[in-house]
């Protein structure tokens, strides 16, 4: 009995032990089954760190990591760098080992409030800020986001957009120049119909005047006079020129020519009547030709000069430059001409120099910063017409009290230079026919009465319709056919490639109140004889007939 009981003690004991040794065994396998989660947990946060310093490492963008220092009462006046990544050096220039641990206005005294102020405004409503910033230190832009990870921890991301930035300011810089160009397109275009009308009244004042002037005695009491009309409308000239030059409009010829003989003769016939001004040369030898009007050339130096001696009151210094340059595809959009190779011809003053707001406008026609009647407005917006006419371009750089530079650029040309013709002033006269073409009646009667005056027969046809009819009928007889350009209806380029359809041989003379570049040039390229520009005198028709006609 006794052992009986023993035994079922033992089995008892062992029972239990076995039960012990199970949970012990369960026990076991949950701490050894902690451990590995515990182990797998912190793989998993040793892999997510090398992830996230691989990426801190690696980021484009700079990043940098703050806490909060508050002040005295417990409000935030200060943040201490905690961590910058080389993104971050690499867009600011500052080193982490000269940030990490220290409070931003010791290392960087000069920190702009707003920064301060941007962090406050985070802790303050846990919100995301994204904003654009300009550090004038480092001279950039920056895209920055700043938010809260954690409780009195903030972060800051950058992004340098520099060159997004400066490529708008570009883009909003040339998008104003083009409003200007066409701004001054219309005007030009306005100014140029002035000129055009103004030439015809001078052409009928000028050839009644000459007239007059062929059957009179010099010693009569009115030949003076008369002259002197011819004085006045040699001054209605000038203006004309002024107006064709803001729209565009040449004058006379163009011809290949050395800028730097043009720039030096003018700089100084300029020179002698300025004894207060130096002028300092800088030309570059063998210059590339550039086609141009000399005559507007001379114009448009003439006017630079005056700009900068009404700069400079108390005398002063004028530069002169020249040079070849190469313009490449975006400097031509953003100059609005073609690339290729240009002459670069410079002219600084020692003046007073311009703000931006008058800088912006001194090209406009009729803009002036002189008292009221003792300025036209029209100096440098005929130069910027002339220029322009050229295919062209001229700019200005200007500072208050830093003087003033206009730079001019103009095609290069591979033409040998053209020589000089005098002009002489004697009356030719001839007995040919000739058919002369004006829509406008004082021009048209007044032109004929000359060239009667000369010995020619005249035909007189007010339109291009009326003229082709003429011609059908009388084409034997014609010998010269003198045409307006600019006539209502049938335009004078149209009646021109009718009478060459008529007759291929016709011999046709170009009349205009515009200069020879658009559509006289057109005209001209598809084989017109000749160009003469109104107003004109005698004496240079009669020449030009002749040219033509010979």
């Amino acid at each position: 009995m006794a052992e009986k009981t023993a035994r079922e003690d033992e089995q008892k004991t062992t029972q239990e032990l076995i039960q012990e040794l199970v949970v012990l065994r369960q026990r076991v396998a949950e701490l050894e089954q902690a451990e590995s989660e515990r182990k797998q947990v912190e793989e998993t946060l040793r892999e997510s760190e090398r992830r996230f310093h691989k990426l801190f490492e690696s980021m484009s963008s700079g990043f940098a990591l703050h806490e909060v220092i508050l002040d005295e009462g417990g409000r935030f006046s200060d943040y201490r760098f905690l961590d910058v990544n080389p993104a971050f050096e690499k867009l600011t220039g500052w080193k982490a080992a000269d940030l990490v641990g220290r409070a931003v206005l010791d290392v960087l005294p000069d920190t702009e409030i707003f920064w301060i102020e941007t962090y406050g405004r985070v802790a303050a409503t846990g919100e995301h800020f994204y904003f654009e910033n300009y550090s004038r230190k480092l001279d950039k832009y920056f895209e920055v986001i700043v938010y809260e990870p954690e409780p009195g921890r903030y972060a800051s991301i950058f992004q340098d957009i520099t060159d997004r930035k400066r490529a708008e300011e570009e883009n909003r810089a040339l998008a104003k120049r083009l409003q200007q160009a066409d701004k001054m397109e219309a005007v030009g275009t306005l100014a140029g119909g002035i000129a055009h009308d103004f030439n015809n009244l001078l052409m009928g004042i000028q050839g009644h005047a000459s007239l007059t002037l062929l059957d009179m005695d010099p010693s009569h009491r009115h030949y003076g006079l008369l002259k002197r009309i011819e004085q006045q409308v040699q001054s209605g000239v000038h203006l004309t020129r002024q107006l064709l030059g803001v729209s565009r409009g040449r004058i006379g010829d163009v011809k290949a020519a050395d800028m730097n003989h043009i720039l030096e003769e003018s700089a100084s016939m300029f020179g002698r009547t300025k004894k207060e001004i130096t002028i300092h040369r800088n030309y570059q030898h063998d210059l590339c030709l550039v086609e141009v009007d000399r005559g507007q050339m001379e114009q448009v130096f003439m006017n630079l000069y005056v700009n900068a001696w009404q700069a400079m009151p108390g005398g002063g210094d004028i530069y002169l430059k020249t040079e070849d340059v190469l313009v490449d595809d975006e400097q031509a959009a953003s100059y609005a001409i073609k690339p290729g190779k240009y002459v670069q011809v410079s002219v600084s003053d020692t003046g007073i120099g311009m703000d931006e707001k008058t800088k912006g406008r001194i090209f406009e026609p009729f803009f002036t910063t002189k008292e009221m009647g003792k300025g036209t407005g029209l100096g440098l917006a005929t130069v910027y017409g002339i220029i322009k006419g050229h295919r062209g371009m001229i700019n200005v750089y200007s500072e208050q009290g830093q003087g003033a530079m206009f730079t001019i650029y103009l095609p290069a040309s591979e033409k040998e230079m053209a020589k000089e013709k005098t002009v002489s002033r004697t009356l030719i006269r001839g007995t040919e026919t000739i058919l002369l073409v004006d829509d406008e009646a004082m021009v048209r009667e007044t032109n004929q009465e000359l060239l009667e005056s000369m010995g020619y027969l005249v035909y007189a046809a007010g339109s291009g319709q009326e003229a082709l009819a003429l011609y059908r009928e009388k084409e034997p007889e014609i010998d010269l056919v003198l045409l307006d350009m600019t006539m209502p209806g049938l335009s004078g380029g149209e009646t021109f490639d009718h009478l060459r359809e008529i007759n291929p041989q016709v011999k046709v003379l170009l009349s205009s109140g515009y200069g020879i570049n658009g559509k006289a040039q057109t005209i001209m390229d598809r084989g017109c004889n000749g160009f003469l520009q109104k107003p004109f005198n005698v004496e240079k028709l009669s020449h030009k007939v002749r040219e033509v006609l010979d």
